[in-house]
């Protein structure tokens, strides 16, 4: 196995069942589940320093989510370009979130989520075993597909044993 394969098994070992769409489907519903109980003050949280708040934690699983459906989109159209990798720490600099209601940041998780539900519902098992190369590393659509559900379990995780202990 090689690194970038532990790397992503780890989000993988997460997607709790193998309808990975429903399983997208529900872990976006308790996502916006769960942000739905933070007041705005509470959504500037971060539970250490240098950590993200809950509205930055959002904002990035908006964008690894954006990231990896385009990849997804580019792979099932057998578009064989290799994409280059991302840097989530350099695009957190770039957020600007004070602007940024956390209502909005919902609604707009909430479109991108469907969006990319109808997507994957929409590819057949031939379709979603094309590949491509991202960040120097082979990866099939439905990989990616699964990587967004446990990408976004990962970080729900990370809510739930980080940030809800912390909350003042």
């Amino acid at each position: 196995m090689t690194e970038f394969q532990k790397y992503i098994q780890r989000y993988l070992d997460l997607v709790p069942s193998e309808d990975w769409v429903e399983e997208l489907k529900i872990s976006g519903e308790k996502t916006l589940k769960i942000y739905s109980d933070f007041s705005e003050e509470q959504s500037n949280f971060a539970y250490a320093e240098g950590k993200w708040t809950l509205k930055e934690l959002l904002q990035h699983l908006i964008d690894a989510e954006r990231i990896f459906i385009y990849r997804a989109l580019r792979f099932s159209r057998n578009d064989q370009t290799e994409l280059s990798g991302w840097d989530e720490e350099f695009y957190a600099k770039e957020y600007f979130l004070e602007q940024i209601s956390l209502k909005n940041l919902m609604e707009e998780f909430d479109f991108l989520r469907k969006s990319n539900l109808l997507f994957f519902e929409n590819l057949n098992q031939e379709i979603l075993s094309r590949k491509g190369v991202a960040n120097g590393n082979e990866i099939s659509v439905e990989t990616l597909g699964k990587l967004i559900v446990g990408h976004n379990l990962h970080h729900l995780n990370i809510i739930e044993e980080r940030y809800f202990p912390n909350l003042k």
